[in-house]
């Protein structure tokens, strides 16, 4: 299956979550690709859109395959085989930089405001692809804290190795497509530009107009 862009996945899911339509649930985005197919959601099943801020931290020269994730309050996971072969120093170093601009991405693209309260509901993570699914899986733990009455991780596509974590770690993985021979996120979607901050800005505000 190939998408034709993140907005159109976004509408897939939608669908295929429409059981969630009705009942208490927080769509919460990773950004910023995540955004694009979480707005489509939240407008889909009347819900509110949250962001969950996770940060990838990419191997030495090879930014794109992660070896760790980072959230906002330090917690991190690596990636077991990966991290032997990694740098203690320069894994901190890159730790503390995502975690400053996970901070960042918080307060211009929610202006300093509180996370939307998940505590008996259900917490519905998207992404627009998982590779590693590091930053998911750290989402997943993240959230956990917050006592949902249910997490369930939706994507509309997937490394087989990721979906087998992330069902290990979510209650609930909805995921639309899983290649056998998964390269890249990318390579599922005719139209994969990248983004900036004004798009999300622009998305999350159109989302909480439409809580208003």
């Amino acid at each position: 299956m190939r998408f034709k862009n993140r907005a159109e996945a976004g509408r897939l899911l939608a669908v295929a979550l429409a059981e969630y339509r009705g009942d208490e649930i927080v769509i919460l985005a990773l950004p910023r690709g995540g955004v694009v197919l979480g707005y489509e959601i939240a407008k889909s099943l009347h819900a509110p859109l949250d962001l969950v801020i996770t940060r990838k931290i990419g191997y030495p020269g090879n930014e794109e395959c992660a070896v760790a994730a980072v959230a906002e309050d330090g917690h991190m996971i690596c990636d077991s085989f990966g991290i032997s072969h990694i740098d203690q120093e320069w894994l901190n170093l890159q730790a503390e930089r995502e975690m400053a601009e996970a901070g960042r991405r918080r307060q211009v693209y929610l202006k300093g405001r509180e996370p939307l309260p998940v505590a008996g509901k259900v917490a519905i993570i998207v992404d627009d692809g998982v590779a590693t699914g590091l930053t998911i899986l750290l989402a997943i733990m993240e959230l956990k804290h917050r006592n949902p009455k249910k997490i369930v991780v939706a994507v509309p596509v997937s490394s087989a190795s990721a979906a087998e974590r992330i069902r290990a770690d979510a209650d609930e993985m909805v995921v639309l497509e899983v290649p056998q021979n998964f390269l890249a996120v990318g390579e599922h979607y005719e139209q994969f530009p990248q983004l900036d901050d004004e798009d999300v800005i622009r998305l999350m505000r159109l989302a909480e107009g439409m809580q208003e």
